[in-house]
């Protein structure tokens, strides 16, 4: 899909006297309803507004690059918001933050960008990575961080299936039904299954998946539906048929947000 098709606005300009600062945040999803702000849970974004207006002294709006659910970490979430503050270096902005804001949810840096530049609409590409371990190597430390399996799929069934996910396809089987996207097509680029070694023992397999952009619950959907074939050794036929019915019905299970990890943003330019 060439990228003039996304639909995405391309004006983002600063108010008189604002600049733009851009965030690099990790965070340990387990005791977060996600990203966005809610109007009683817990969320991410809540955090750092209310750490940046204990810093500013206004209230400021922070702009992510997209959202994640409930439960999700992040390894690499990117966030940006304009202030008219021009006294504070832009490289401060995360040493202040991370004084204020709980343990689990750290600044990796801050920096100024120009007007051209916006976390979520000038992304183009994003990277997840989830993870499972099997039961007789779980342990302690790996509580709310990966997805348990009875047993690993076997690793290139799981891949023929990963590999028919690549292009450009309506994803509309694996989106959540609450998914207000107007179009439910997207751009994979990468999607792939390998083994690594766990630092808690044992090995991890690990999905790696890269597009344009997600529906709702598509990754964690797309996971369980190929785990689950793959425990019964369904061709890789049968996982094709699902992703071309473009039927939430024909899904398998969704898998649980504890092994999902929002791994990476890049952009067009360094910013």
């Amino acid at each position: 899909m060439a990228r003039s098709d996304w639909r995405r606005p391309t004006e983002f300009s600063l108010s008189p006297g604002y600049r733009r600062i851009k965030l690099l945040v990790t965070y340990d999803g387990a005791q977060f309803a996600g990203w966005q702000r809610q109007k009683v849970d817990r969320t991410v974004q809540q955090e750092i507004e209310t750490a940046l207006a204990k810093i500013i002294g206004v209230r400021i709006h922070v702009q992510g690059s997209g959202r994640t659910d409930s439960g999700v970490h992040a390894l690499g979430q990117v966030a940006h918001f304009d202030t008219p503050n021009q006294s504070i270096p832009a490289d401060i902005f995360a040493l202040a933050l991370n004084k204020l804001l709980p343990q689990d949810v750290r600044i990796l840096s801050s920096s100024e960008v120009s007007d051209t530049f916006h976390a979520r609409f000038t992304a183009i590409r994003r990277e997840y990575r989830y993870y499972c371990k099997e039961y007789h190597d779980y342990s302690p430390f790996d509580r709310n961080r990966v997805y348990r399996l009875r047993k690993f799929p076997p690793l290139d069934l799981l891949n023929g299936y990963a590999q028919t996910l690549v292009g450009t396809h309506d994803f509309r089987t694996f989106g959540a039904v609450a998914d207000q996207s107007h179009s439910k097509v997207r751009d994979l680029y990468t999607s792939d299954f390998h083994l690594e070694q766990s630092r808690w023992g044992g090995q991890l397999l690990v999905y790696t998946v890269s597009g344009n952009a997600f529906l709702m619950h598509q990754v964690r959907s797309m996971v369980g539906t190929m785990i689950e074939l793959g425990e019964r050794g369904d061709p890789v036929e049968e996982f094709v048929r699902r992703l071309a019915s473009k039927d939430r019905r024909q899904a398998g299970k969704t898998a649980p947000p504890d092994g999902l990890y929002l791994y990476r943003i890049d952009y067009d330019e360094p910013t």
